[in-house]
């Protein structure tokens, strides 16, 4: 074997021997023993996550807690999300499991930042959900009707179902704000729920007394099969309707101040609750504003196929807001023989146009 050369003949000089190297891959683990889950929740880098075969776990939900790999670099993981993961999947207390795979998603709930340094950015909240249920009272507080728009404006850039039920209606009548959201054709669902030890009150019509659960059984319908993601700002009673939904869900309730006519956070983190028919229900922290600042005209539009159809003979980038030359919505909608109601179907659709188009202030309705 031919000496190496060192550079110098003098003896007392040691070179180390060289490192050994092993070339670099691209290639990663097929980890084809992986099991897949759902992520239900989140807490500091740990991932709590409900397999698809319980039966692999020590606990018979099925509820494992995971660490995310660095390989899958890093991609936020969100609520909802369908994962591959690897390792000990007992379930057993103390042990960590390693999620390897993101499946892809079918839609992907987003908010944006509005003020400070993030302003503008777009974060995902809750992936895979087919309902955006939009929680909000009729009185106490007040509805915002502002706000329901940007819930719905996420809902039709998510790809999502949206449903809003109207909580407290024995304080307040229900109908002008079905009536402000029955042109865009979005399904409206009433309770009178209350949270525990709190009467109702005599119905909107003054003449009898309803029982505290009224409507929940038309909402638990809506939900079952499905996964659904409540939102709502503080003080709706979101979290009270999910106690009456879904067993042993245990979730903390809060009031109304009087004074500020707001409601204090009581949920502090998303959680995704198992329903007793199947489905899921993704619980969210309540919000003063929501950012939809990322979604442009073209997204809202599809929520309204008829109107995207209409939208096509539309001139090249028309934003199809009120008063722009030559939309063809304008047309359609004041065509003589129009049905009833395109009118108002499409200054509906407008009227959502603009929180995509402004900063919110939460202080208005």
């Amino acid at each position: 074997m031919a000496r190496r050369d060192i550079g110098t003949d003098d003896p007392r000089v040691r070179v180390r021997p060289g490192r050994g190297s092993r070339p670099r891959t691209k290639q990663r683990p097929s980890h084809a023993d992986a099991v897949l889950g759902m992520v239900t929740r989140i807490d500091r880098g740990h991932y709590r996550i409900r397999l698809d075969a319980p039966g692999l776990t020590e606990d018979s939900s099925g509820d494992i807690t995971a660490m995310k790999a660095r390989e899958l670099g890093r991609g936020k993981v969100v609520v909802g999300d369908r994962v591959a993961v690897v390792g000990d999947t007992s379930g057993r207390s103390g042990t960590l499991a390693r999620m390897v795979r993101i499946k892809e998603r079918t839609t992907l709930l987003r908010r944006s930042a509005e003020d400070g340094d993030a302003a503008g950015t777009e974060r995902g909240i809750v992936a895979n959900a087919e309902q955006l249920v939009i929680v909000t009272a009729v009185a106490d507080p007040a509805p915002r009707p502002r706000m329901i728009d940007r819930y719905l404006v996420a809902a039709y850039d998510a790809g999502m179902e949206p449903l809003i039920v109207l909580t407290k209606t024995d304080l307040a009548d229900a109908a002008p704000l079905t009536d402000l959201y029955s042109p865009l054709g979005v399904r409206c669902l009433a309770t009178r729920l209350h949270p525990r030890g709190r009467e109702t009150g005599p119905s909107a019509a003054g003449d009898t007394q309803e029982p505290a659960e009224d409507g929940v059984e038309a909402v638990r319908r809506a939900l079952d099969g499905a996964v659904s993601v409540l939102v709502g700002h503080s003080g709706v009673g979101k979290s009270t309707l999910i106690n009456a939904i879904v067993p042993g869900a245990d979730r903390a309730t809060g009031h109304v101040n009087e004074v500020t006519g707001r409601g204090r956070h009581t949920s502090t983190s998303l959680q995704a609750l198992a329903l007793p028919g199947g489905g899921w229900v993704i619980d969210t922290p309540g919000v003063r504003s929501f950012g939809v600042s990322h979604v442009s005209s073209a997204d809202v539009l599809r929520g309204f196929p008829d109107l995207a159809a209409v939208a096509e003979d539309c001139p090249r980038g028309c934003t199809h807001e009120d008063g722009v030359v030559d939309c063809a919505l304008d047309t359609w909608a004041g065509e003589p023989a129009a049905p009833e109601g395109r009118r108002e179907r499409v200054s509906s659709f407008r009227r959502l146009l603009a929180p995509s188009l402004e900063a919110e202030d939460p202080t208005k309705p």
